[in-house]
């Protein structure tokens, strides 16, 4: 079993081409038009064609499948495409499985995308609203008659007792929204460029699930995102610095549910999170001290903290005192809560940037990017490198 042994993967295939659509709260255009505008974009990027593209992924949130995709973006035969489940835990996953079709010879050029009117169309965070009897809706269905109706409201309750089991005060969590919004105020292509919050503003604002307040959560938005995946060989002929796929995982814990997993042995911690962890440094032989920038998924901000501690940046408890510390240049993009919420595709996006020397906020000599995608569902993880 790979989860318990490194991985081939790593080196095989590499990312050569980012685009998006603006990031917007009502994008006044259909999420198909979203996703063909970012597909496109994505392939100027890399210096190829629609011609070129015979494979692509995206989420099953998504409304535009992947055929109607390549009939209107003007690509041709494909020879793979795949859907990834579980919301933003599947933003790594899609480059996982481009990079898995490249590396196999199923495919030679696949694009990832994914594109919604989120804020404009249907908002997740309004909750659970008109779902369809399944598996995962019956596990909601314990919780939904207590009023844990919204993912602030799930994530609260592991957040009220991350803040019990470490004698911490919810001001904690605003470390992690002043980093980002301070990398988002010097981002042009960001909701809040130009808006930079304090830890007294964090504090300030209003309670929406307590211990959450309006500055933990992440915004909604309107937008697309794609990324185009080919092989490393065929990548160093591109335009492009080539941003190697290090290493990839996919990564559910035990007693995974969609959001409540409130029946695991404790709640201060992220299980899944923990999986992709073992597998990306099992797999690319790095630890923490090799790492240059970490793009972490923010839907929450007291998710981020426990992502550092299951990723052994810092020890339980210890995150918010990490991030104060700036011990590691963090969403660098402004992150969910600052430039956009795409369900993390705009995160994979500036770790290629970083490795390129292209972003707004950059690291000097950054060499290496850990990604990861959302928590609290079965999720997924990137490294992303230079080439060389």
């Amino acid at each position: 079993m790979s989860i318990r042994r490194a991985d081939s993967l790593g080196g095989k295939a590499a990312i050569v081409g980012i685009g998006a659509t603006e990031f917007s709260k009502d994008s006044g255009r259909s999420e198909l038009k979203l996703a063909v505008e970012a597909v496109r974009a994505a392939l100027d990027d890399a210096g190829l064609t629609p011609a070129d593209v015979d494979g692509l992924v995206t989420f099953t949130m998504d409304t535009s499948p992947e055929i109607t995709v390549a009939q209107a973006a003007g690509i041709g035969e494909l020879s793979f495409f795949s859907r990834i489940h579980y919301g933003g835990g599947a933003a790594c996953a899609t480059v996982q499985q481009a990079a898995l079709a490249v590396a196999s010879g199923v495919a030679d050029v696949v694009v990832c995308y994914r594109a919604f009117n989120e804020r404009s169309g249907r908002r997740f965070g309004s909750g659970v609203q008109r779902r369809e009897p399944t598996a995962e809706g019956a596990a909601l269905g314990w919780n939904l008659p207590y009023g844990l109706l919204t993912p602030a409201s799930w994530v609260a309750m592991a957040a009220q007792r991350y803040l019990h089991a470490y004698g911490l005060d919810p001001e904690v969590f605003g470390h992690v929204a002043v980093v980002d919004r301070l990398h988002a105020a010097r981002n042009p292509a960001a909701y809040f460029h130009g808006k930079p919050i304090t830890l007294a503003d964090h504090a300030a604002s209003r309670w929406i699930v307590e211990p959450l307040r309006l500055l933990d959560c992440c915004q909604e938005t309107d937008g697309g995102q794609a990324l185009v995946v080919t092989s490393l060989e065929r990548a160093r002929d591109l335009p492009r610095p080539p941003a190697v796929v290090v290493a990839a995982a996919q990564g559910a814990g035990r007693s995974q549910e969609q959001m409540t997993s409130f029946y695991r042995d404790g709640l201060t911690g992220l299980p899944e999170t923990a999986v992709v962890a073992r597998q990306l440094w099992r797999s690319s032989g790095l630890s923490p001290a090799d790492i240059d920038v970490g793009i972490l998924y923010d839907h929450f901000t007291p998710f981020v903290l426990m992502q550092l501690e299951e990723f052994g940046f810092c020890g339980p408890g210890e995150a918010g005192a990490f991030v104060a510390a700036d011990s590691l240049p963090l969403n660098t993009h402004g992150g969910q809560l600052g430039e956009a919420y795409l369900h993390g595709m705009n995160g994979i996006a500036e770790a290629v940037r970083q490795i390129r020397g292209t972003s707004v906020n950059q690291v000097a000599g950054a060499a290496r990017s850990l990604v990861t995608a959302g928590t609290g569902v079965p999720t997924s993880g990137l490294v992303i490198g230079a080439d060389g």
